[in-house]
């Protein structure tokens, strides 16, 4: 069996996200394994989930840089110290540069609570609602220099109930986005392994 796949999971805040692959992690076979868990600000509930699992953690917060482009070059130089195959942004409100992009090695996942490339930015389960759509979702895309607009890797549909709050239906989704990820990190780690595939060198 080869290596499990490293993520470097980025987060912001409670981690459910980062929760739902450290389970999978757990199972025998799954084929990816967090390696270490970095975030934008102390106190969070996910870095929390991390160190119950004994797991490395860093916090690069914004604010302890001069500027922008020195907290992003800080970010990569903690990430790349773990040498990741994949790196996922598992509600991790920064936007990171093309520079961080680049220079990580290997691909950023991130999820988005809309079925992308339909209802990008923060407010996406609100936006479905006020346009009254019978159908949104979850994504999960390869991050790149726009702002969701990287190729997606998966998606799946969460039917608006009537009656749907911006908190119940992004719940339903919140579901819906975990299963996917796990699914999606599987599939790049198998894909990744297969007879003939190499991995992309870390750099």
């Amino acid at each position: 069996m080869p290596a499990p796949h490293r993520l470097v999971v980025l987060v912001s805040g409670t981690g459910t996200l980062l929760q739902a692959l450290l389970d999978a992690a757990s199972e025998p076979g799954y084929p990816a394994a967090v390696v270490a868990v970095g975030a934008d600000r102390p106190g969070t509930e996910g870095v929390e989930r991390a160190h119950r699992a004994g797991l490395p953690t860093f916090v690069e917060r914004l604010a302890g840089h001069p500027d922008r482009a020195s907290w992003d070059r800080a970010l990569l130089d903690r990430v790349r110290s773990h040498a990741p195959d994949v790196v996922v942004g598992a509600g991790f409100m920064k936007v990171v540069s093309p520079e961080f992009l680049d220079g990580i090695g290997c691909p950023m996942l991130n999820t988005h609570p809309s079925l992308l490339p339909d209802f990008p930015g923060a407010h996406a389960v609100r936006d479905a609602l006020a346009a009254g759509v019978a159908v949104t979702g979850a994504t999960v895309h390869r991050v790149d220099a726009g702002l969701d607009t990287g190729p997606v890797l998966g998606r799946t549909e969460v039917p608006v109930r009537p009656g749907d709050t911006e908190t119940t239906l992004h719940e339903r989704i919140k579901t819906e986005e975990r299963r996917l990820l796990v699914e999606v990190v599987r599939g790049i780690a198998r894909a990744d392994a297969a007879p003939g595939t190499s991995r992309q060198p870390q750099t």
